[in-house]
């Protein structure tokens, strides 16, 4: 090999390397990042970061039982709280497609007995939070129904007759009620209970086998158990009977499953590309459908938390760096919102 094209060889390998160190995602310093809240004992729990199809980081963290000393795995299921409301937003889009519903439809086409206030309220005020009905999960009477079985009708009574918070489309205020009525709307429209309209048009043709609709009742193997903050440490979370969260936060799965999930919604495997961009377009408050989307260290993010009894979690998208981070934990806190974006 002739001296110059030498030298231009190893200038280019050198050049290579170094691309290649400003690339590749620093994991001990991810270690480092989860650890500081594992020592601190603020977080138990499951964590992957994702860059495109090609994981990166995949850890479990602490115990899905501390009763049985069962160590938190990738594999581990957890109770997603509102991460659920995107599926139930992808669910609603799906019908669309199918020219079941518009979103632009009022809700009362397929309620005609809602009430007068309900008139101007279309599934697209639902599904951005704009609908002004007041959070079910706010009201004072809340935690003394909450441990108790119910149906999608009773859940319904319980919001259907209180006065608007404001007027349809006027401003952004979260709301589980306008998530749980589309759920109702889902089961009334397809004529298949929620779990089994997710699982037979998301879960199964995505493959996520350890997804689902969470129940008290069943055994699900590899399910961690919830835990909050007590005076001297960690105590069992508090029962929610799993009817009452239904497409607001009905669902469990794993940090491998939302993975996947993510790769097939941003892949085109579950919407058109114009059901997605409806999906992703934010509205107020930054909210789109089921997701929210701003930027973060100057980068678009796509993403949405949960919590619900003994359980936080955490899933975010970035498209333009095609970055996924999910934390799940099992001990109630704010841990995996910060791990989530410390590590993005």
């Amino acid at each position: 090999m002739r001296r110059k094209h030498f030298v231009i060889a190893v200038i280019l390998v050198a050049l290579s390397s170094v691309a290649a160190a400003q690339t590749t995602p620093d994991t001990g310093r991810m270690e480092q990042i989860v650890q500081s809240y594992v020592s601190a004992k603020q977080f138990m729990g499951s964590v992957l970061v994702a860059r495109g199809n090609d994981i990166v980081f995949d850890k479990g963290y602490g115990f899905a039982d501390l009763e049985w000393d069962i160590p938190n795995s990738p594999t581990t299921k957890f109770r997603l709280g509102s991460i659920t409301k995107q599926f139930t937003a992808a669910s609603i889009l799906l019908l669309e497609e199918r020219g079941k519903l518009s979103v632009t439809d009022p809700v009362k086409k397929y309620m005609p007995d809602a009430p007068a206030a309900w008139d101007k309220i279309t599934i697209f005020h639902l599904l951005t939070h704009t609908s002004g009905i007041p959070n079910f999960t706010s009201f004072p009477d809340y935690a003394s129904k909450e441990p108790f079985p119910t149906t999608p009708e009773q859940l319904v009574a319980r919001f259907r007759d209180k006065p608007l918070d404001f007027e349809p489309g006027e401003k952004f205020s979260y709301s589980n009620s306008g998530y749980v009525l589309l759920g109702y709307l889902v089961e009334k429209i397809s004529g298949e209970t929620y779990a089994k309209f997710v699982q037979e048009n998301i879960f199964t043709p995505l493959g996520l086998k350890d997804s689902g609709y969470d129940s008290n009742a069943a055994i699900i193997p590899h399910r961690a158990q919830g835990y909050s903050p007590g005076p001297g440490g960690l105590v069992n979370a508090g029962y929610i009977d799993m009817t009452t969260p239904l497409s607001a936060g009905g669902l469990y799965s794993t940090t491998e499953d939302l993975l996947r999930w993510e790769q097939g919604l941003f892949g085109g495997k579950v919407l058109s590309a114009a059901s997605l961009a409806k999906m992703t377009t934010p509205n107020k408050g930054d909210y789109a459908f089921g997701l929210a989307v701003h930027t973060s260290g100057g980068h678009k993010v796509i993403d949405h938390n949960g919590g619900i009894e003994g359980l936080n979690t955490v899933l975010k998208y970035f498209p333009e760096d095609k970055l996924t981070v999910i934390v799940l934990g099992n001990q109630n806190g704010g841990a995996p919102e910060a791990i989530g974006g410390a590590l993005a």
